[in-house]
Formats: structure tokens, sequence, C-alpha cells
């Protein structure tokens, strides 16, 4: 692993840990075995090498999600397969899901927020458009585009920390209930 990798390593473990308010550049160089200029080398600041992570971490998700958000004609099975991959997404990078949670919910002043909302606003604009593209099949969901695209993620996100938290297991039974609590929602 090289040194950029491993501050990235490290900030991960400690940003999903204790918070990134919580840990200063010094604390995630030494525990990478680097020096500050190193860390100042790659990535500017402690929020450069936020930016970082969560952009590099994070754009897997946002390219598959692109994917499985361009076919809106099946409503279900996109769903179904929207669901599948935050489901995969988050097992693959429990520590990395969990944080960037977290970071969305602090207050929106706050540096991780404001870094974490970038991430947040591509996710809930390609929700968006596929309602949009959806609302074209089934005419009852024009003009609710934002509010479905937010509580689809919402609904994701809980089932997701459900998971995470081993409360149920990420199963295809667990996705086909989440969808039709979802779905019964925007058919109304």
């Amino acid at each position: 692993m090289d040194n950029r990798a491993k501050l990235l390593e490290q900030a991960l473990h400690l940003f999903a840990q204790r918070g990134y308010d919580a840990i200063g550049v010094q604390e995630i160089v030494e525990q990478a075995g680097i020096t500050k200029p190193t860390l100042y080398h790659y990535f500017g600041s402690k929020r450069g090498l936020l930016e970082a992570l969560i952009n590099e971490r994070l754009q897997p998700l946002i390219d598959r999600l692109a994917q499985a958000t361009s076919h809106a004609n099946d409503v279900p099975a996109s769903l179904a397969a929207i669901f599948q991959l935050y489901f995969d997404f988050a097992q693959a990078e429990p520590l990395l899901y969990r944080m960037q949670l977290a970071m969305w919910f602090s207050l929106p002043d706050n540096e991780a927020f404001q870094i974490v909302a970038v991430s947040s606003a591509q996710q809930q604009a390609l929700l968006e458009s596929f309602f949009v593209r959806a609302s074209s099949f089934h005419g009852n969901m024009r003009g609710r585009q934002r509010v479905y695209a937010a509580t689809l993620l919402g609904t994701i996100n809980t089932y997701i920390g459900l998971c995470l938290s081993g409360a149920v297991q990420a199963t295809p039974q667990i996705i086909h209930q989440a969808v039709q609590q979802f779905s019964y929602g925007i058919y109304s």
C-alpha cells in the first residue's frame, strides 16, 4: 500500500470510529506512519483528505446508481436493482457507508456534512431523474420525484442500518419487502 492509500485507509478508520471533527492531522499521519508534509502533498489539508476519501470511495456507488436508474420502464425491477446495489455497496464498504451516513446527519455548517452533501446530491439527482422517467409510465408520479427520491434513500438507509447492525440479513426477501413497502406509497 502506498503512502496515499495508507492515509486514506487510516482516515477512514479514524473518521468512522470517532468522527471527522474529533480527529486531527497529527493523529492520522501517526497512525499511517507518514509525515504531515506527505499528507499535505497528496491532499492539501484534512478537508482535502476527506474529499478524496468520499469522492473516490463512493464513486463506484454513483456509477452503478447511474446505470440502475437509467431503466424506468419496469419500476419494481429497477427499484429492486437499486436496493440491491446499495445493500451490496454497504456490505462491501461498511465503515465508509456508516461514516458518510453519520456525516450526512451532522449539522449543515459542519465541514464533513458539506463534503458528503455533494455525493448525496448526486444520488438524489439520479433518483429524481429515475422517477421523472418513470412518471411517463405512471402518471400519478408526476411532480413527486424529489419526495420519492428522498423517501427511497431514507428507506434504503434504514434497511442498511438494520443490516449493518445485524438486526436483519440482506436477503432477497428483505429486498423484496423493502421494495414492496416503498412501492405501496408511490403507487397511491
